[in-house]
């Protein structure tokens, strides 16, 4: 059995030395340990200096600027996995992209015609952007846009500057797509790979301290699979054969997954043939082999060992198979409704949704007070403001009051390199090579972090900026003072002035987790009909749930971990409730453990212990929901129990869970 228990979690509270930089600026100067996206290196320095070059070649630098930019906005979009999903990231912001600039050009000079324009535009972009991962890069891109149209004179006639701008993510999207022929469904298959070799490090770790961070991958694998699967399979007429072999191969997985929480309670280390075959089943799915011969396990003994045994040998079935059955191939998530139902179900839930009219309405004032300001004061570049506070205010960016901070950081460290380029590198054909190199550095440096984003793309905008308006070195100071009074307006009328922003509703999002935690205990051990198809009724409808219940966990975790980048108090909040966040995670997956147990031979728990812990589970729900503190929580009542029930871990649990308001007091 695993000896880190909830209580042993760290609130976050412990007193840092008093000169120490604050968490929350470390974390985010602190680069991310991830791998050089190579290909997106290349891809990026290939498709800004390509325009750049057309445009001296046809004596039209402008020209080449344009599309410049338009193929950085499609190398930032640029971060898919499959090419379906690719094609959605670049080429349908770059439609709002020209629809933006299209409108920045015809209000350009307007004075406060222009201000009422790019305000009610932010508040479009904004409401937009809640909607999802493409929409967001849409509403980012038609505002950012919007806002470079009605502040910089582009060339004439009014359709040569969204002509040039599409033209320059097309090309992103050409030289993207350029391996779809021999990469088809790589991407997909990768990611169920990924799944199998997530779900092996979790075994490894079963019984250690570092396997609820090894779960946590497993979750976030299995989504990011299930999403471009799914959502490939949405897309494809007909039953695709390949796209049937990896959604078997994935629903295979769902066994695995369940039986890692068994084993884990179980304590101690698991015999290493058994993560090893895991492993081998992953290159098998990312080698596309089949017929492979029954893996050697040991022998099971315990429910929980005859759970795994029972399901890694079902998956060995599964990926090996010649041939899968494209009729017994269950979507467990559910397929996705049709386009233009789930577009009706989007513009409603946008319309409807207080979070979306709160967003647009915060940007709108923000871009509304950028650009009263700059037609009030003189300020040169004063378009850069505006472009500084969309960047600035993403909610689902992060941190709003962290990334101001690290984007004007990041801003004077590209600035540096910027001051360097525009001093020394004479303007001409010297500029192509040098955009190829500032170009390749922004996928690299993207993905360690936002500062080290901002600091890459700070030198490309600044010169290409350039070559639009011929000032030089004397962009330099405009520009980092244009930051700064965006970073400052962000800061001031989209942060500080809005209560959710120092009230956080996490406490909400963690007590609809402990609610559905509930839900899930009641699906699991609750009476069903002991007829075969109710019995497989209730078991799609139990792997939903666990489903459903895992990812918003997921979401729950990201939400919190966003939450302690902020200062105090909503860092501090945030960091007081995490070991609770921990401890429903457990709760979860001790439900899951005990439901694998029962389906392998262990006593079913009485439906009057089931009835006590989902009473426990929604009093604490309950008490979340209204207390603003871990410590405002009643202590945990005395409850008996049968230590020899398979819910015996999660009463410990969620006793573990309830003691942490005894902890704080």
């Amino acid at each position: 059995m695993s000896t880190e228990r909830t209580e042993d979690i760290p609130s976050g509270r412990a007193r840092h030395r008093p000169l120490a930089p604050p968490a929350w600026l470390l974390k985010g100067l602190r680069p991310t340990a991830a791998p050089v996206p190579w290909a997106a290196v290349v891809r990026a320095g290939i498709a800004l200096a390509v325009p750049l070059a057309v445009g001296f070649a046809l004596d039209e630098p402008e020209y080449g600027a344009l599309a410049s930019m338009g193929a950085l906005s499609g190398v930032i979009g640029d971060t898919a996995d499959a090419y379906r999903m690719r094609i959605l990231n670049i080429a349908v912001p770059q439609f709002f992209g020209a629809v933006g600039v299209t409108l920045g050009t015809l209000v350009f000079g307007h004075g406060w015609l222009a201000v009422g324009a790019l305000t009610l535009i932010a508040l479009v972009s904004g409401m937009i952007s809640s909607i999802g991962t493409v929409a967001s890069v849409s509403g980012l891109l038609l505002l950012l846009n919007a806002v470079v149209g009605a502040g910089l004179p582009l060339p004439s006639p009014w359709w040569t500057a969204p002509v040039l701008l599409a033209a320059g993510g097309l090309f992103v999207l050409a030289l993207t797509l350029l391996g779809w022929p021999l990469r088809g469904h790589r991407p997909e298959r990768a990611a169920v790979a990924a799944t199998y070799r997530a779900l092996a490090d979790a075994l490894e770790a079963a019984g250690g301290a570092a396997y609820t961070e090894r779960r946590q991958e497993v979750t976030q694998a299995l989504n990011q699979a299930y999403d471009l699967v799914l959502g490939r399979r949405a897309r494809v007429h007909g039953r695709s054969p390949a796209l049937v072999r990896m959604l078997a191969q994935l629903n295979a997985v769902i066994g695995l997954v369940e039986a890692a929480p068994a084993m884990h309670l179980r304590g101690g280390p698991l015999p290493p043939a058994l993560p090893a075959a895991v492993r081998e089943l992953a290159r098998a799915v990312e080698e596309g082999r089949t017929g492979a011969p029954v893996p050697v396990l040991p022998e099971p003994h315990t429910p929980a060992e005859r759970a795994l045994d029972s399901a890694l040998r079902h998956a060995a079935a599964i990926v090996h198979a010649a041939e899968p059955d494209p009729y017994n191939v269950d979507d467990r998530l559910g397929r996705p409704a049709a386009l233009t139902v789930r577009a009706r179900r989007t513009v409603r839930d946008m319309m409807l949704s207080g979070a979306s009219w709160r967003y647009g309405l915060r940007l709108a004032l923000c871009i509304g007070l950028a650009q009263s300001l700059v037609s009030l004061v003189p300020v040169e570049r004063s378009y850069w403001v505006a472009l500084t506070v969309t960047f600035v205010l993403k909610p689902d960016f992060g941190s709003v009051f962290s990334r101001a901070v690290l984007r004007a950081l990041g801003t004077a460290g590209g600035l540096v390199v910027a001051a360097a380029v525009l001093a020394e590198v004479p303007r001409g054909w010297w500029d192509v090579p040098v955009m190829a190199a500032l170009a390749a550095l922004i996928p690299a440096f993207s993905a360690k972090g936002y500062a080290f984003q901002t600091a890459a793309i700070t030198p490309v905008i600044l010169l290409l900026s350039d070559l639009l308006n011929h000032q030089g070195f004397d962009l330099i100071r405009p520009r980092l003072l244009d930051s700064l009074i965006g970073c400052a307006i962000a800061l001031v009328a989209g942060y500080l002035l809005w209560p959710e922003s120092w009230h956080a509703r996490i406490g909400d999002r963690l007590a609809d987790a402990v609610d559905d935690a509930a839900r899930y205990v009641e699906r699991a051990f609750g009476a069903h009909e002991p007829t075969e198809p109710a019995l497989r009724a209730a078991r799609t409808a139990r792997l939903q749930a666990r489903r459903r219940i895992y990812r918003d966990l997921s979401g729950v975790r990201s939400e919190f971990q966003r939450a302690l980048t902020e200062p105090p108090p909503t860092g501090a909040r945030a960091a007081a409730w995490w070991p609770l966040v921990v401890a429903v995670e457990r709760i979860v997956d001790a439900t899951t453990a005990a439901r694998v147990r029962v389906n392998h031979g262990a006593p079913a728990p009485r439906a009057e212990e089931v009835a006590a812990v989902t009473a426990d589970l929604r009093a604490l729900a309950e008490g979340v929901r209204n207390a603003r503190t871990p410590a405002q929580l009643e202590p945990p009542p005395p409850r008996a129990g049968d230590e020899a029930s398979v819910l015996a871990p999660v009463r410990r649990e969620l006793a573990a869970a309830r003691a942490i308001a005894s902890a704080d007091r």
